[in-house]
């Protein structure tokens, strides 16, 4: 028997229950995505491997976009449903971060985790955060109920493997602590409204537009890095290029095996990704097993 829900008609979307903002239960994990319209599909393998590898828990997806049009968001409102998933869907106005550096792999989506607590509703005080370019392979819960400690944020650095990288980036941003990715947040919200500042972001982005190689990471670590949390990223943000790294560097004890049982968020970072041709590295067949799921149950067009 399948462990999907079975799947339904669609969904009549007029006047849907998604854009009420209404506040969400404790035992739900509410979870934060940022994007635009070509990394919906992802998104999609997203909500497939979570479902999957998070029985009996209930999600709310908060979606900030710039204006993804109705008929495209309609097959995540459709997975949500089928689910059981809350979903919320949140326009947030183009000229915000207009002027800021972008590119076809950083859209102007990739600032609004940043902003996320004047963006969010004011009942929600944590949400975690994951960029679409994952899968999740085990539970969030633990993650979720970690003690921020009173931090912003709690994230991992994978560079702290190679110290030299680490060098680099302290050098660069003026920073005394490892270069954090900005992949997966946990997001102490009442904290972020408290301290974080919109015109002091737009003030360092104007400042410093030239010097900003990964926009969003290095504002999160030129800012806020003193205030975060570190996770341990072999756990809750794999870097999915680097298998072998890990397994050298434990003397061989994150092995295949170890990863399945033990990894909770698989990142897949970098220009290449694992929906496109050639990818190389070696959780490509994984994602795409993910993918085939949502393209099976979920009517996903395939990669």
């Amino acid at each position: 028997m399948s462990r999907f829900p079975a799947i339904v008609p669609d969904a009549d979307l007029t006047n849907s229950p998604y854009d009420t903002h209404e506040v969400t239960p404790m035992d739900t994990i509410p979870l934060l995505v940022s994007l635009d319209q070509a990394y919906l599909p992802q998104l999609q393998v997203l909500l497939t491997s979570l479902y999957w590898n998070n029985p009996g828990e209930q999600f709310a997806i908060y979606l900030l976009h710039s204006g993804i049009p109705a008929p495209a968001l309609a097959p995540v409102v459709r997975q949500c449903e089928h689910l059981a998933y809350q979903f919320h869907p949140i326009f947030v106005e183009d000229r915000l971060f207009a002027d800021a550096p972008t590119t076809k792999q950083y859209p102007k989506e990739m600032y609004y985790r940043l902003l996320a607590g004047s963006l969010l509703p004011r009942q929600l005080n944590r949400i975690l955060y994951l960029d679409p370019d994952i899968l999740v392979i085990n539970p969030l819960r633990p993650l979720w109920e970690m003690d921020l400690e009173g931090r912003l944020f709690a994230a991992a650095a994978h560079t702290g493997k190679t110290d030299l990288a680490n060098q680099v980036n302290r050098v660069r941003l003026g920073t005394d602590h490892d270069y954090y990715n900005s992949g997966v947040l946990l997001m102490n919200l009442e904290a972020c409204r408290r301290e974080i500042s919109t015109d002091h972001i737009f003030r360092f982005v104007a400042e410093h537009e030239r010097e900003l190689l990964l926009p969003d990471q290095d504002i999160l670590n030129a800012l806020y890095g003193s205030r975060i949390l570190p996770l341990d990223d072999a756990v809750w943000n794999y870097d999915a290029r680097n298998y072998n790294t890990y397994r050298i560097a434990s003397g061989g004890i994150y092995d295949m095996k170890w990863v399945m049982q033990h990894t909770a968020i698989l990142h897949f970072c970098g220009k290449a990704k694992p929906w496109k041709p050639g990818y190389l590295y070696r959780f490509g067949g994984l994602y795409l097993h993910y993918a085939h799921l949502t393209s099976q149950y979920f009517g996903m067009e395939e990669f």
